[in-house]
């Protein structure tokens, strides 16, 4: 039976091979350290966190995420090792909560590994903290308790490392802050709550009013968050998901045989439009993906170290060790084992084929912003008056089922830059790969991301900058160049590169201007570009001097929230002779590449997904020809 704990309250643990389990509503960083029996903790070498996330006896996640699985074993710890202490923390600089008063009470469960709760603990009553120790596994005379603590730090995790004597503590949270904003930088943001239309942040257009984010809009959460009957968050459970009641009838799925699941149907989430159901539809399947493989990977887990606990106990006995004795233990350890791991197999499977299945009946329906470039729905392809709530800029798979890809849906307006990785020691398959081939793949990744933001917007509300100093891509850009949706020909040397990032700026600077101000359009300078900007720029640092590289660095920070947009194609061994100077600035980027790379973390369970580059199928005229309608649509728009 469970043992719900409150604060303060112990339990024994009945064994020494653990899992905690966190889950928090919203990304935290889980952490924990090893201490003596006065529970200080005597050096960095002692603290498991993202930037260092194993440690003898002990695994924690590499990202924030919003649920966590820790792995504990606490006869590997070591003599000296008599409590280990479970933090969680809030990411810092960053667009989320700072303070646990904000969120949801985060749950933390002790598991064994077959998954059996052993005790829980939900920690309420946090306020201004954004640091907590959540729980303390102890050693008693010779036995392991958990205790329950929900010690908050208003000082964060600085405060808290302070608090268990550990020297440095401020320059160790600090490095664990750096390893946080470096997942960050890898990790696909989950969807925010839904807002109305008319509460979407967007970049003024023509006589529009300039002004801050309306005071009802939320920041982005760590969840789908959608208004349900009881108020309460949709719970994107597998099979089948319970979605709030859209305005609209939604589809309705036919009925089902006897003893089988429902059969799947296009845009059975929740949602006031079937754009905004399928792309909630898309993230439940994103969701109920990472979960079904991390439970899978768990009892995996599980199954090894069964089989080795079991070996070792056949085989502690020196007399048991050789001949039909010690091969008939292997044997049976090696059956059990194989038991229990075609059993998840299996279930995985029944999950697996369920999501294929809605899979194959969600990916035809999708509109063109969520669709491949080889789905039909391009061939009636029409430039949009409004701007969609979301883009797809590539696919993401895990290798348990490498043949399922969820669409990787990314909000509008982009809240980053986007960083196309042409360097060779971006994956294992671009470290073989022809370095001039791999920067052409990657100029032709930067430009079918930017085809499919411009055939989204309408046809006056996003222009497009491109700097090429050397104008190495020349050939590469052409589907952007003839086509005319460019607006000017792309920058080249440093006289170009000076000339747009001095333009650019400008636009972010008298637009941030006019916010603080609350002034309407009408107050900026005649003739501005109200529409949204992308600039990509390629062969960087080439043609960037000190100026144009401090001017870059404040576009990517500033440029989003008043719709100047990033998408950097660079090598980051290229500008290597600038050191840390830059690490903010790769960073504040999403990552992509050009070639298949598993570099891309869900917020769920920080599985490592495989990102697949969104380029139209050889030899298709697909993304030219959508090119080609978007440019006379520009050219005939009255100015």
């Amino acid at each position: 039976m469970t043992a719900e704990l409150v604060r303060g309250q112990n339990h024994p643990l009945p064994g020494t091979r653990l899992e905690i389990r966190v889950s928090a509503g919203t990304p935290v960083v889980a952490g924990a350290t090893l201490g003596d029996e006065q529970g200080r903790v005597l050096g960095a070498e002692r603290v498991a966190h993202p930037g260092s996330p194993t440690l003898p006896g002990l695994e924690v996640s590499r990202q924030a995420a919003a649920d966590h699985r820790l792995a504990v074993d606490l006869e590997a710890l070591g003599e000296g090792v008599h409590r280990v202490h479970v933090l969680l923390a809030l990411p810092l600089g960053t667009a989320g909560p700072s303070r646990f008063a904000a969120v949801a009470a985060p749950f933390v469960a002790v598991t064994a590994l077959d998954g059996t709760e052993i005790a829980s603990f939900t920690l309420t009553g946090l306020d201004a903290e954004s640091a907590v120790v959540a729980l303390e596994l102890y050693r008693r005379q010779g036995a392991w308790k958990i205790r329950a603590i929900g010690q908050g730090y208003a000082g964060g995790l600085a405060d808290l490392l302070a608090d268990q004597g550990l020297p440095e503590a401020g320059r160790l949270a600090a490095t664990i802050q750096d390893a946080i904003a470096l997942g960050a930088s890898r990790s696909v943001a989950a969807p925010p709550p839904r807002t109305s239309d008319d509460a979407r942040v967007r970049t003024p257009g023509p006589g529009a009013a300039v002004g801050p984010t309306p005071a009802g809009a939320e920041p982005p959460a760590a969840v789908p968050q959608q208004p349900v009957g009881d108020g309460g968050p949709i719970n994107y459970a597998h099979p089948r998901r319970r979605t709030s009641t859209p305005p609209s009838p939604a589809p309705v799925a036919p009925p089902a045989a006897p003893g089988e699941p429902a059969p799947p149907v296009a845009g059975d989430a929740g949602g006031w439009s079937m754009d905004e159901r399928l792309y909630n539809q898309v993230w439940g399947m994103f969701e109920d993906l990472a979960r079904a493989v991390a439970a899978y990977r768990s009892a995996v887990d599980f199954a090894d170290s069964r089989m080795e606990q079991e070996l070792d106990r056949a085989l502690s006995d020196p007399r048991g060790r050789m001949g039909s004795a010690g091969e008939r233990a292997r044997e049976e350890a090696r059956v059990k084992r194989e038991d229990l791991v075609g059993r998840a197999r299996e279930a995985l499977d029944r999950d697996l084929a369920q999501l294929t299945a809605e899979s194959e009946v969600v990916e035809p329906a999708l509109p063109p912003p969520y669709a491949r470039w080889d789905n039909p729905v391009w061939h009636a392809y029409r430039v949009p008056m409004e701007l969609p709530m979301a883009l797809r800029i590539g696919d993401l798979t895990l290798p348990e089922q490498p043949e399922l890809r969820i669409p990787m849906l990314v909000r509008l307006p982009l809240e980053r830059g986007l960083w196309i990785d042409s360097g060779r020691g971006g994956s294992d398959e671009a470290a073989f790969m022809d370095p001039d081939r791999l920067k052409g793949l990657a100029v032709d990744t930067a430009v079918a991301v930017a085809a499919r933001l411009l055939a989204v917007y309408p046809a006056h509300e996003f222009a497009v900058h491109v700097i090429d100093p050397a104008g190495s891509a020349a050939g590469r850009l052409a589907p952007l160049t003839r086509s005319g949706v460019l607006a000017a020909p792309p920058a080249a040397g440093a006289a170009g590169v000076s000339e747009v990032l001095a333009r650019l700026t400008e636009r972010v600077d008298l637009v941030q201007m006019a916010v603080r101000a609350g002034a309407g359009a009408d107050a900026l300078p005649p003739g501005m570009d109200t529409a949204e900007q992308l600039l990509i720029v390629n062969d960087f640092p080439h043609g960037f001097d000190d100026r144009a590289l401090n001017q870059l660095r404040y576009l990517a920070d500033e440029g989003p929230s008043v719709g100047v947009h990033l998408l950097m194609v660079a090598d980051r061994e290229d500008a290597s002779e600038y050191g840390p100077v830059l690490q903010p600035l790769w960073r504040s980027l999403l990552r992509l590449t050009p070639v298949p790379d598993d570099h891309l973390a869900d917020p769920w369970v920080g599985h490592a997904w495989t990102y697949e580059p969104p380029l139209a199928p050889p030899g298709s005229r697909v993304l030219e020809q959508v090119l080609g309608q978007v440019g006379e649509a520009r050219a005939t728009w009255p100015h």
